[in-house]
C-alpha cells in the first residue's frame, strides 16, 4: 500500500520548472508524509534514523497533552470567574467547547501566517519547505493569553519569522528563539494585552464602570447549545454574565509581589499551582504534564537533559540566595515554592533546550542552562514591572551561546596544546 501511495504522489508531482510554487507546496506535504530513504541507519559515526521533520514532530507530540489541558483550563477559568461549575470536571463539555473556540483561531492564525511566510521564502529560494516552524507554530499559541487579539498575534508571528529567522537565513540559522520573539514582540509593543490581572481569563473584559462582563457568545455557542439541549445537558445560555464579586484573575507571581507566599495561598492552593488549574498562559501552567513532556524529549534524545538540569540548579541556587537575603516579601518565598509559580518548567523543557539557539558543547550546556536559571530568577524577583524572567533570560543567553561555546572550545584547545608541549 505504501508503494502504491508513493507512486500516486510521484505521478501528481508538479513540474518544478513550470510550477515552482505548486512544487514547493507539494514538496512540503510529501516530505512530511513520507520518510526519506537516505536517513543514516548505521555504519557511520552518526547513528540516527530520523530526518528533521520527524524530529520536529516529536516535539509537537510532546506538546499535545499541554494543548489538551490548556484548552480545557481556558474554559475552566472562564466559568470559575462567573461563579459557575467550580469543580474542575463540572460542566466538562461547556469548558472543553469554550476552550476549543478560543484556542483554534490562535492556532490557525499562528500557522497560516508563519507557514505562509516559510512557503514564500522556500518558493523564492527554490528549495524545499523548511521544517523549523512546525515547533515554533506549536509553541506560540501555548505562550499567549487566551484572548490575544488575532491581529496582534499576526504581527507578532510575522515579526518573529521575518526578523528573527528568515533575516538570518531560515531554519537552523536564527540566533534567537522564534517563539519567544513572538511573545516579546507582544510584550513590548502591546503590553496591556499580555500583562496584568485581566488577560489570563478568557471572555471577560473590564467595562468603564469597573465591572467585568462575559463577552457575547454569538452564533457558535448557540449552535452548541442546540446540540447540548438535545441531550439534556447544561448549555451556555445567554452572554453578559457578570464575574462574581471579589474574583481576581491575578497570577501567583503578581500576588507574591504584593505579600509573599502567604498572599499567594490566600487565593490559590499549592495543589492548584502544581496541577495548573490557575490563570496563566494557555500551555504553561500544569507542571506534571510539562515534566512528562520533558521526560519524553529527553528519552527520545530530542532535548538535552544537561540544559534542563543546570537551569533547575541555577534557579534553585538564586532562590536560596534571595531566601538568605530576605529584603522583600517575594525574596522570602521558599525556593521550592518558586518552582510552583510561573512558567519555569515550560521554559526549561521547551524553550531553553532549542538546539538551534542553545549552546552546542557539553560544558557549554551546563553553563548556558545555569545562567538562564540564575538570570531568570533575578528578573522574576527584582523586577516588579515584569513578574517573570524566563523569556528575557533565554533570549539574553541565546545571544551569548556562541560566545560560551567559543570559550569552551578554546579552553579544550589550550589544554590539548599543553599536553602536546608536555609530551614533547
Amino acid at each position: 500500500m505504501k508503494k502504491g501511495l508513493l507512486a500516486f504522489f510521484k505521478r501528481i508531482e508538479p513540474n518544478k520548472e513550470k510550477s515552482p510554487f505548486l512544487h514547493t507546496l507539494f514538496d512540503g506535504f510529501f516530505t512530511l508524509a513520507f520518510r526519506p530513504d537516505d536517513v543514516t541507519k548505521g555504519g557511520v559515526h552518526i547513528r540516527d534514523g530520523m530526518d528533521l521533520k520527524r524530529q520536529m514532530v516529536h516535539v509537537v507530540f510532546a506538546l499535545g497533552i499541554l494543548y489538551l489541558f490548556g484548552t480545557y483550563n481556558i474554559g475552566h477559568q472562564h466559568f470559575v470567574a462567573l461563579g459557575e461549575y467550580g469543580g474542575f470536571l463540572d460542566g466538562f463539555h461547556l469548558k472543553l467547547v469554550y476552550g476549543l473556540v478560543k484556542i483554534l483561531p490562535i492556532f490557525i492564525v499562528a500557522h497560516v501566517v508563519g507557514l505562509g511566510i516559510e512557503f514564500y521564502y522556500a518558493y523564492k529560494k527554490g528549495h524545499g519547505i523548511e521544517e523549523g516552524f512546525l515547533v515554533s507554530g506549536a509553541l506560540i499559541p501555548l505562550i499567549m493569553p487566551p484572548d490575544i487579539p488575532l491581529w496582534i498575534l499576526t504581527l507578532a508571528v510575522a515579526f518573529a519569522v521575518w526578523i528573527g529567522k528568515e533575516a538570518f537565513g531560515g531554519t537552523g540559522m536564527n540566533i534567537l528563539n522564534v517563539a519567544l520573539l513572538a511573545r516579546v514582540f507582544v510584550f513590548f509593543a502591546y503590553p496591556t494585552y499580555i500583562s496584568g490581572d485581566e488577560v489570563w481569563i478568557a471572555g471577560i473584559e473590564k467595562a468603564a464602570e469597573g465591572g467585568y462582563f462575559g463577552q457575547a457568545y454569538g452564533v457558535v455557542y448557540g449552535f452548541f447549545d442546540s446540540i447540548f439541549s438535545g441531550f439534556g445537558w447544561a448549555t451556555f445560555g445567554e452572554g453578559g454574565k457578570a464575574v462574581i464579586d471579589g474574583y481576581t484573575g491575578a497570577t501567583p507571581l503578581a500576588l507574591a509581589y504584593q505579600g509573599g507566599w502567604e498572599k499567594v495561598t490566600e487565593t490559590y492552593s499549592a495543589s492548584q499551582m502544581l496541577w495548573g488549574t490557575i490563570p496563566a498562559s494557555i500551555g504553561e501552567s500544569s507542571k506534571p504534564l510539562i515534566i512528562l513532556g520533558a521526560l519524553f524529549l529527553v528519552f527520545t534524545k530530542i532535548a538535552d537533559w544537561r540544559i534542563m538540569f543546570s537551569m533547575l540548579l541555577g534557579a534553585v541556587f538564586t532562590s536560596l540566595l534571595f531566601n538568605a537575603w530576605g529584603a522583600t516579601d517575594f525574596m522570602t518565598v521558599p525556593w521550592y515554592y518558586q518552582l510552583y509559580m510561573g512558567s519555569f518548567w515550560f521554559a526549561m523543557a521547551f524553550m531553553a533546550t532549542d538546539p538551534v539557539t542553545a549552546t552546542a558543547t557539553t560544558t557549554g550546556k551546563w553553563i548556558y542552562g545555569f545562567l538562564i536559571g540564575f538570570v531568570g530568577m533575578i528578573v522574576r524577583v527584582l523586577n516588579p514591572a515584569y513578574p517573570e524572567g524566563w523569556m528575557l533570560a533565554i533570549l539574553f543567553m541565546n545571544v551569548f551561546a556562541p560566545l560560551i561555546d567559543h570559550y569552551v572550545l578554546q579552553a579544550n584547545i589550550n589544554r590539548r596544546a599543553k599536553r602536546v608541549k608536555t609530551a614533547a
